[in-house]
Formats: C-alpha cells, sequence, structure tokens
C-alpha cells in the first residue's frame, strides 16, 4: 500500500492541514461577510425551481415576492386625483408583519429563497447565518452590533436554530430592536419558532421570549424534498488508502491545493476556533481530505463539525476521505436528540459534498 512519503513531491508540497490555521475574524470583517455565499451570487426568485407535487414551494417564492418589492408611489393625477391611474393589485399580497419565516425541511431551497429576498430588495441590507449574528455581537458587543445593523432595511438570517437560553434572550431582543427601527427580516429554519429550544433546554422558561419573537414573524411552510439527494444513493463517499493518496497527487498535478488532515487532529482542532471564523480556513483550497474518519460520541465536537461543514458547503468544496462514511460519525444516539434536523442537514451536505469523488 502506498505510504504519505511515497507521494510525489509537488504532491506534498501543494497539500495543506486545515489543523495549521487558526484564523480570527474581527468585527469588521464579520460584517463585510454578510452577505449570501457565493453560490448564491445570482439566486433570484425567477432561477428558483418549485416542486410542482408541493405547491408551498411556488407559494412562498410568491409571498416572498411581494416581500421584497417596493412599496410604490401613490401616482399623482389631476385636480382632486382625477385621472390619476390605478395600481394593479399585486399577485400575492405581501405579509403584514415586519418578519417572514421560512420553516421548512433541509434541501427545499430556502436558502435560494432567502438570497433571492436579499438580492431583490434595495438599500443596505445583510444576510448571514444565526451564529454569524451572534459571532457578531460577541465581536462588537450588542450596542455595537446594533449600531451596525440597525436602520438596515433588511436582514436575513440563515439556519436560525436556537441551542442554549442566552442565544435566545440575545435573538429575542435584536429582533425587537431592528424591527422596531423599521428594519424588515426573513429567517429560515428546520424548526417552526414556537418550537425553537425544544429538546435542548428547557422550552417552557423561555416562552415568553419565544412567543414574543414568534409575533414579528409571518410563518411560511415548505414541503419537499431534498433536492441535493435526487440524484444521489447511499451513504457518503469514502475513499480507499490507495485512492485518497491519488487523488492528493491528482490535485498536485492539477495545480490545486487540497489538505491532508487526521480526522481526530482535525476534530480536536475545531475546538480552538471559534465557529464564526471557520470561513477563515477554506481560503485557498480547492479540496478537503481527511484521513481515518470515524463515529463521533460528543455532541459539542459533533456541532462543530456540523458547522464547520455548513461553511464548507457555502464555498462548495469537495470533501474526499478515508474510514466510514462521513454521513455515519453522528452516533451514540445523536439522531435520536434535540439537534437531529442539524445532524440531518449536516448529512445531506456531506453526501453532496463526496457525490463527485464516487468515479475514484
Amino acid at each position: 500500500m502506498p505510504s504519505e512519503t511515497q507521494l510525489p513531491e509537488t504532491a506534498q508540497r501543494s497539500s495543506a492541514r486545515l489543523v495549521d490555521r487558526s484564523p480570527s475574524i474581527s468585527g469588521a470583517e464579520l460584517v463585510a461577510t454578510l452577505v449570501p455565499p457565493p453560490q448564491f451570487d445570482h439566486a433570484t426568485f425567477d432561477s428558483y425551481r418549485p416542486d410542482a407535487e408541493y405547491p408551498s414551494q411556488a407559494e412562498a417564492r410568491d409571498v416572498l415576492r411581494a416581500f421584497a418589492e417596493p412599496e410604490a408611489p401613490v401616482a399623482r393625477g389631476g385636480l382632486f386625483g382625477f385621472g390619476r391611474k390605478k395600481q394593479a393589485a399585486p399577485a400575492t399580497a405581501a405579509p403584514t408583519k415586519p418578519g417572514v419565516y421560512l420553516d421548512g425541511g433541509f434541501g427545499v431551497g430556502k436558502t435560494h429563497l432567502l438570497a433571492a429576498t436579499w438580492h431583490a430588495t434595495a438599500g443596505r441590507k445583510y444576510f448571514g447565518t444565526f451564529i454569524e449574528y451572534t459571532a457578531l455581537v460577541g465581536a462588537l458587543g450588542y450596542n455595537g452590533a446594533i449600531g451596525v445593523l440597525q436602520g438596515a432595511r433588511l436582514i436575513c438570517i440563515d439556519e436560525f436554530e436556537l441551542d442554549d437560553p442566552g442565544d435566545t434572550m440575545l435573538m429575542t431582543r435584536m429582533i425587537k430592536d431592528l424591527t422596531e427601527s423599521g428594519s424588515k427580516i426573513v429567517a429560515t429554519s428546520n424548526t417552526p419558532p414556537n418550537a425553537l429550544g425544544e429538546g435542548r433546554f428547557a422550552a417552557s422558561d423561555f416562552m415568553r421570549e419565544i412567543q414574543a419573537m414568534s409575533a414579528r414573524f409571518t410563518t411560511i411552510r415548505i414541503d419537499g424534498t431534498d433536492y441535493r439527494q435526487r440524484d444521489i444513493e447511499g451513504d457518503a463517499v469514502t475513499l480507499s488508502d490507495d485512492a485518497y493518496l491519488f487523488a492528493l497527487a491528482d490535485s498536485a498535478a492539477a495545480g490545486e491545493r487540497m489538505t491532508d488532515d487526521d480526522f481526530d487532529a482535525f476534530v480536536a482542532h475545531l475546538a480552538t476556533v471559534h465557529p464564526s471564523s471557520y470561513v477563515g480556513m477554506l481560503g485557498g483550497i480547492q479540496a478537503i481530505g481527511l484521513r481515518g474518519v470515524h463515529e463521533l460520541t460528543d455532541q459539542s465536537a459533533a456541532l462543530r463539525v456540523v458547522a464547520f461543514i455548513d461553511r464548507v458547503y457555502d464555498a462548495q468544496i469537495p470533501i474526499r476521505a478515508t474510514g466510514i462514511p462521513l454521513t455515519d460519525i453522528f452516533g451514540g444516539g445523536m439522531l435520536d436528540g434535540g439537534y437531529r434536523k442539524k445532524y440531518q442537514r449536516c448529512m445531506s451536505r456531506l453526501n453532496a459534498l463526496t457525490a463527485g469523488e464516487r468515479s475514484l
């Protein structure tokens, strides 16, 4: 079996290790990243392809399109309004509340619709994941973060999932302050707002805060199947040791940079980097390599892996791995707990990120 020392010298030079990267992103840098991921640079309502079998997808698109449209100016006519043209009523009425909450399973196009809303809205606007907004507060303080966001026409919050009571209180307060200052908010999640926190902490203790937040949103349920899995069968692809080494060599020959990390060392390293800085670990990388993938039983480690894979998926960086399939790493009953939807979303993304390696 080939060993690492048998790799061509060019492969050894061009490979990198994620464990050698420990970025720290400042508050100003975080603000600059509050835009849709590159894969959604050109997302529009017209490019969204609703599944005809699930009418709620087209309905969600139409509601958000109306929500993003600027208010039509009153047309001026003659004296006392005579001769004034009557404005055509929109095909779908815009929500009257300041926020729209997209609730649905993973892989039904919620992030595409969120990005389309962002692109269709004029003026100052921000787009980020839930964890990026909480990290912004950590970097700038609450008043500093509000000072940056306040006055924006639109705030988009992707992957709205509350993992602890502190986050519940923080986001409730932020949404209240932003909507009262005139900002519109669109959020996506796999959990309806009145169920946030279920299975994770005593949600009943925070029901007043959760209900106050929920009252500011029009909730839209989107049904459907995971589009990422429509053309993919089975688990995430795993490579033999030989195929993995050949993949490293092929990346080097193509002038690409593929990382090469031991899975245990990689998981341990994630604990040393704040999740909001995970995106900084991916600069200049065209593929990620992980050796010796195995089941995880520590939930904190598993959630860090989920947060990292979210950023890898945003960047559309393929993963090549040895060991067990990456879709099998969540063990110890994790898929039966309160974070199961997070893990299932991550599994869907891992399957998609390794799909290109089936030929190897």
